[in-house]
């Protein structure tokens, strides 16, 4: 039996374990940083990461092995609250968190906050709703919940679709992270670097399922935050003299304010946004006049290339007249797409460099009360959808006790805090460096972290000389969102074994996530489908072994449809939240706080929920409708709410269907009635701790 001392020496002995792991991790990063100095090129450094930080996952996975019920599904019910605080943390802060948030508050400035305000305020409604009550009721999974308070298989498969429609998408942005870091610290390409990175996924969470995932995401939190705190805190001494840039950002954000009113001013960015102006138009302009402008566009550029065939031109030219025509669009619709999308491009680099400490900045007041309306959307959505994704909700069942569940959302909490309390001050301090030591700055030594990264992606990094003058101008860059936090030891100056330490972090960030999603999965299919519904007599060891198939079958799906790039991480990761707000909160939460909801309640409010919230995100978001051959000016967005946001519509569904259903149909039995008041009161506690 796991008691009080045996719970008590376990925990000392874990503390003892990861101290040792912290000293020798950091001596490693010394080691190589040693070697770097002495000459081992960058590609190497790369690799020894890579491979260093996949063996010792892989070495956790190992020894975590097993074949016991209790142990694959929820690490035995023994992880004490600080460690699944910390492995709770690895699992929420995904490559959205890691990579994508200070990108976004680079890019949107107070508007991107709203990620920051749903994701930690969500973990508040975990702890007042949701935690508790379901460490208590025990079992599994999110979809054992719902099967036993609703009675039947249909609430049960409901709850499977859910969570894997939910977790898919959000798998799929931490797999396209996993891409973009490997491909960029180790030279391989994006879809090679996909399925290496899905080989370190597989090894933490297919020996030892849920116990192996729990200890390899202490080992990656440890990871990730020293990588995300050593840049942050050069760049913080850099520009404030003070290793705490959290609280002493402000002076840098101040000069930051400045620079941007002198950018807007500056002779040269208005010749630039000018040019982007013209370019605008004339893209609007030939998509006023298609599809006529299609057809003369094609026969000139077909008539260039045969002029100059017919001239004897250099190869050179030849072969750029032919990839023009190459690249020109297939149809007059595909044309109609290219050039709206490059008018709202243009429109975009043409606009005046928006503050960055100012709310919903926009050119008018119905454009700023859109911003501002999407901004609390975003909020709300993110706060409910991180109260209901199933992936996090798992890691309170491992806990010894209700009362470690409790406390475990405090160390969760805190741990999160790190990271997004650091966001701003890094998002501050990098557009500092960027507007202060590369716009002004010679295209002929351009720094050489641009030339790198751009050698990537080009939608990461991309710096073109628009007006030919040699200078390089705001307007002509373009930065992903994606890219601000793997760049920033580039950015910095810093060695460039620290750009490897934050790719790990990165790495870690994306597979302690996509090891918690792909096992959500793959449990929800092989215990609340196979086991729950279809052969309930399975033996543990079969039903482990099916979880495990499909958790390879699912990686492999998953890996496939990242290598088809359907979107940037931080929409895919809020479709997810999304989804999960939609789909599980309502049935959650009025499963355990309303004894009249029902079974047909919480099957009509999880089917209106989750198919409200689909229509809006398929109908609506470019990918979406490209691939079913939806045109986009059929479906305006309601009330200009963006697609991110599509659980807004979708969560009042979902309640108001629970509630209208379950009144109008038979309550509850008595049973689960006194399931209800189990899972509520702590005069009922009895046995929760077991």
């Amino acid at each position: 039996m796991f008691n009080a001392n045996t719970q008590s020496a376990f925990a000392a002995q874990l503390k003892r374990f990861y101290w040792l792991y912290t000293g020798g991790f950091l001596g490693f990063v010394i080691l190589l940083g040693i070697a770097e100095q002495m000459g081992m090129s960058q590609r190497w450094i790369g690799y020894c990461f890579l491979a260093a930080t996949i063996a010792l996952y892989a070495l956790i996975g190992i020894f975590s092995r097993t074949t016991d019920a209790d142990e694959y599904y929820v690490a035995g019910r023994k992880v004490p609250a600080f460690f699944n605080g910390m492995a709770t943390g690895a699992d929420w802060m995904s490559a959205a968190s890691f990579i994508g948030m200070a990108g976004t508050l680079y890019l949107q400035g107070f508007d991107g906050l709203a990620f920051i305000l749903g994701w930690t305020g969500g973990y508040c409604l975990v702890a007042l709703f949701l935690a508790p009550y379901l460490r208590k009721f025990g079992q599994f999974t999110i979809p054992d919940f719902l099967g036993a308070r609703y009675g039947g298989n249909i609430p049960r498969l409901l709850g499977v679709l859910a969570a894997i429609t939910c977790s898919f998408v959000y798998v799929v942005a931490q797999i396209y992270g996993v891409g973009l870091i490997t491909s960029r610290f180790t030279g391989l390409s994006f879809d090679v670097g996909v399925y290496v990175g899905l080989a370190g996924i597989l090894v933490c969470s297919f020996l030892g399922g849920m116990r192996a995932v729990t200890w390899t995401q202490v080992a990656q939190y440890i990871i990730l935050i020293i990588a995300y705190f050593i840049p942050l805190i050069v760049l913080g001494v850099k520009h404030t003299s003070i290793p705490l840039p959290q609280v002493a950002y402000g002076y840098t954000l101040e000069k930051v304010t400045a620079l941007e009113k002198k950018l807007n001013d500056d002779p040269k960015e208005k010749e630039v946004r000018g040019i982007f102006t013209q370019r605008a138009a004339d893209n609007e302009a030939k998509v006023k006049a298609l599809p006529g402008s299609w057809t003369e566009g094609k026969a000139a550029l077909e008539k260039t290339l045969a002029e100059k065939k017919a001239a004897n031109a250099p190869a050179k030219e030849i072969e750029d007249a032919g990839k023009a025509l190459k690249a020109y669009p297939e149809s007059a619709d595909a044309a109609k797409a290219a050039w709206t999308a490059a008018a709202a491009a243009a429109k975009g680099r043409a606009a005046p460099i928006a503050p960055h400490a100012t709310p919903f900045p926009a050119k008018d007041q119905k454009a700023s009360d859109i911003k501002r309306n999407n901004f609390l959307a975003l909020v709300l959505c993110l706060m409910i959808g991180t109260a209901a994704l199933p992936h996090i909700l798992m890691r309170y069942y491992t806990t010894p006790s209700v009362k470690e569940a409790r406390v475990s959302v405090f160390w969760s909490l805190l741990c999160i805090f790190l990271l997004y309390f650091s966001a701003p001050a890094l998002a501050v301090l990098v557009k500092y460096e960027v507007y202060s030591n590369v716009v002004g700055g010679s295209f002929a030594n351009l720094p050489s972290w641009v030339s790198n990264w751009a050698k990537v992606d080009p939608s990461l990094l991309s710096v073109t000389d628009i007006n030919k003058d040699g200078i390089i101008q705001l307007a002509e860059i373009v930065i992903g969102g994606d890219l601000i936090v793997l760049a920033t030891p580039e950015i910095a100056g810093l060695p460039y074994v620290i750009a490897g330490l934050v790719a790990a972090g990165g790495l870690a960030a994306a597979l302690s996530t996509a090891d918690g999603l792909l096992l959500t999965i793959s449990n929800a299919l092989s215990h609340d489908l196979y086991y729950k519904v279809i052969d309930p007599n399975a033996t543990t060891a079969r039903r482990i072994t099916v979880s495990k198939i499909l958790l390879l079958v699912v990686a492999v799906i998953a890996a496939y449809v990242t290598s088809l790039k359907p979107g940037d991480i931080l929409f895919l990761v809020g479709a997810a939240f999304s989804l999960a707000a939609a789909s599980f909160f309502p049935a959650l939460v009025m499963g355990v706080f309303w004894k009249r909801a029902n079974k047909w309640g919480a099957i009509a409010g999880m089917v209106g929920g989750l198919g409200m919230t689909g229509y809006y995100m398929w109908t609506r978001y470019p990918f979406f409708q490209k691939l079913g051959g939806l045109n986009a000016a059929d479906y305006p967005n309601w009330w200009d709410i963006a697609p991110i946001s599509s659980g807004l519509f979708g969560l009042p569904v979902g309640f108001a269907l629970i509630i209208l259903v379950s009144l109008i149909t038979p309550e509850p039995d008595r049973e689960t009635q006194e399931l209800v008041d189990h899972v509520r009161y702590p005069n009922l506690a009895a046995g929760a701790a077991k």
